[in-house]
């Protein structure tokens, strides 16, 4: 099965923000190449929120390009065989964190947002990752600093979609 194949399988299996998951489905729909960064009308991404249950915080990275702290994530390469795959891919190279989990039941939350040209947005699938017991981030060249926030700090460093994020993933863990 192609990663395009598995994002729409993903999405029609995902049963919330109705709307928007059918946005996310048309983009597909209408572009065979909508999984990758050379689809100047968007494409679709995949992204990780890290999540240490145990001692109640979420594992942010300090974005190079953007300068915001955000959940980890980023473009689909060939290699993935899965938007899931994608997700812990990006999770693990981002957090430097070996063993990580991603929450069972698909994706946490969709978010697209505007992206510089020459492309027009991401539509970005998300999942939540849990990291695993004594756990030690690594910053990686894709970021400026990796550091774990209380989940009450979150709403004070990062925007409104990883708040949204982070709700969703608490009401799933």
């Amino acid at each position: 099965m192609s990663l395009h194949d598995d994002a729409a399988l993903v999405l029609k299996g995902y049963e919330d923000q109705a709307d928007l998951r059918q946005a996310y489905l048309d983009h597909l729909a209408a572009h065979p190449d909508g999984m990758w960064k050379a689809c100047e009308a968007g494409h679709i991404t995949a992204s990780a929120l890290v999540v240490d249950p145990e001692r109640g915080r979420a594992l942010l990275t300090l974005h190079k390009k953007l300068g915001m702290w955000l959940q980890m994530g980023g473009h689909c390469e060939p290699e993935d065989t899965s938007l899931a795959a994608a997700a812990l891919r990006e999770a693990t190279e981002e957090s430097g964190i070996p063993g990580l989990t991603l929450l069972p039941g698909g994706p946490v939350r969709l978010d697209r947002h505007p992206i510089p040209p020459p492309c027009h947005c991401h539509f970005d699938v998300q999942y939540a990752a849990l990291a695993p017991s004594g756990a030690v981030e690594t910053v990686s060249d894709e970021s400026l600093d990796v550091r774990w926030f209380a989940y009450d700090e979150v709403a004070a460093v990062a925007d409104d979609s990883v708040v949204r994020l982070l709700e969703a993933t608490r009401s799933r863990l």
